[in-house]
Parts: structure tokens; C-alpha cells; sequence
């Protein structure tokens, strides 16, 4: 479906973002907007951003496959 788009410095970026964002779920400001940390948690473990996509960014250095 979503080819790789995204590097590896951009991946582990979205991990760590989505972690330290779905923590404060849990300490710190207990707040629902913690929870929107599973989208770059999820995009980075993926390595598929669907708006890269849409506008034709691409963080992967490998050859586009085809």
C-alpha cells in the first residue's frame, strides 16, 4: 500500500516524539491530547508518512522502488 518514505533519523524522531507524547497520557499533564502520540509512533515504526506522500517528500535515502 505505502512504500517507505521516511529515513531512519526520521523514524526514530517519531518514535521517540510519539513516546514521550502517549507518556504524558499516563504522568505529567494527564490529558487526551497524550494519545496523539500513536500517530508519529505509528508513522515511525511503519516508515510510511501518508502526508509525505501527498506532497512528495521522501526522507528515505534508498532507491525508490518501482
Amino acid at each position: 500500500m505505502f512504500g517507505i518514505n521516511e529515513g531512519i533519523v526520521d523514524r526514530i524522531v517519531r518514535i521517540g516524539l510519539g513516546l514521550g507524547l502517549i507518556s504524558l497520557a499516563f504522568i505529567g499533564p494527564t490529558t487526551p491530547l497524550g494519545w496523539l502520540g500513536l500517530v508519529p509512533l505509528v508513522t515511525g515504526i511503519v516508515g510510511a508518512c501518508p502526508i509525505y506522500r501527498l506532497i512528495g517528500v521522501r526522507t528515505n535515502t534508498a532507491p525508490k522502488a518501482t
